[in-house]
């Protein structure tokens, strides 16, 4: 599948797979960002897609960040019809504050096809093994 990608600034890095059989093609920041310890920010790439109808973009942490640092992804689902700058929401959850520089990763985006649901309302719903048992509920 080919998906078309605008650079909306001149030293944007155009997504890409890290190793062939990777899910999720690497997001890059276009822009040097700080982000203090419980600070929320929003990382831009410089770049704009056009995914196909019936597409969606699920925008992930990378592992590194996410555990070496505590940087965690925010909010992130590219619709196909979103035509602005893809911005990368993230929040330092670590002890440290964190500095991304331009060009490097920020995050990852797995492209896949979404399923339109359509809901019925019920006043019962069919039994299942687990029922309503949340958290916790399968045991440690």
């Amino acid at each position: 599948m080919k998906i078309k990608i605008k650079k909306l600034n001149e030293g944007a890095k155009i997504p890409s797979y890290a190793h062939f059989d990777d899910a999720g093609v690497d997001l890059y920041a276009v822009s040097d960002v700080l982000i203090k310890v419980g600070e929320r920010v929003q990382v831009p790439t410089g770049l704009a897609m056009e995914l196909p109808v019936g597409y969606v973009g699920l925008i992930w942490d990378k592992s590194g960040l996410s555990h070496k640092h505590g940087l965690k992804t925010l909010g992130g689902v590219l619709d196909s019809g979103y035509r602005g700058e893809i911005l990368v929401g993230i929040i330092n959850l670590g002890k440290e504050e964190y500095r991304l520089e331009k060009g490097h990763k920020v995050a990852q985006m797995i492209i896949q096809e979404k399923v339109s649901v359509e809901f019925e309302e019920v006043s019962e719903l069919d039994e299942s093994e687990r029922g309503g048992g949340n958290f916790g509920s399968t045991g440690k």
